[in-house]
């Protein structure tokens, strides 16, 4: 009698958080491509010890949008494709106001996470429907629309709009 008493209590307990249990608490896949970006720091979903690694095929699975505008580099307006920045936080589970992104040459710039939301900014990975190559700005490119939003014309975005992303990390 004990036994059932128990058997059911704790049915009624699992079932009763069930519903409070957080999706991004199960890892993510693993890569099976290249891995494109690395993202680390104070996220509750990893693939990778304590790190979350994407390759193409998962950065293009994730919630994106294009964007349609000009930039401080380019002479004229071009499509950008990729997933919203937001979306890979939620992804991963991060914790955080401020991200630091990194590029392949080491540099890097603190971004607040706000921005992510305010502007929908994007990594983008195509420019006009190809592939953003290493010499173009790829494989990733932390964009702004700064075609919607012209107060986006500031040395603090410019700066913010890390190019050749290979590491987002969360402190």
């Amino acid at each position: 009698m004990l036994t059932r008493v128990c058997h059911r209590l704790t049915l009624i307990l699992l079932l009763t958080c069930l519903p409070t249990m957080r999706p991004e608490a199960a890892p993510l896949p693993a890569p099976t491509g290249p891995t494109l970006l690395t993202v680390s720091g104070h996220i509750t979903r990893t693939n990778v010890g304590d790190q979350a690694r994407f390759d193409r095929a998962m950065l293009e699975a994730l919630p994106g949008r294009g964007i349609e505008t000009n930039t401080p580099w380019h002479r004229e307006v071009g499509r950008f494709e990729g997933p919203l920045a937001e979306a890979l936080l939620e992804a991963v589970g991060a914790r955080g106001d401020v991200v630091r992104i990194r590029a392949l040459n080491g540099f890097e710039a603190r971004v607040p996470v706000s921005d992510f939301r305010r502007y929908g900014v994007i990594l983008a990975m195509t420019r006009n429907g190809e592939p953003m190559a290493i010499r173009d700005f790829g494989p990733l490119f932390v964009l702004y629309p700064f075609s919607e939003h012209p107060e986006l014309h500031t040395e603090a975005i410019r700066f913010r709009s890390v190019w050749q992303v290979n590491h987002i990390h969360v402190p």
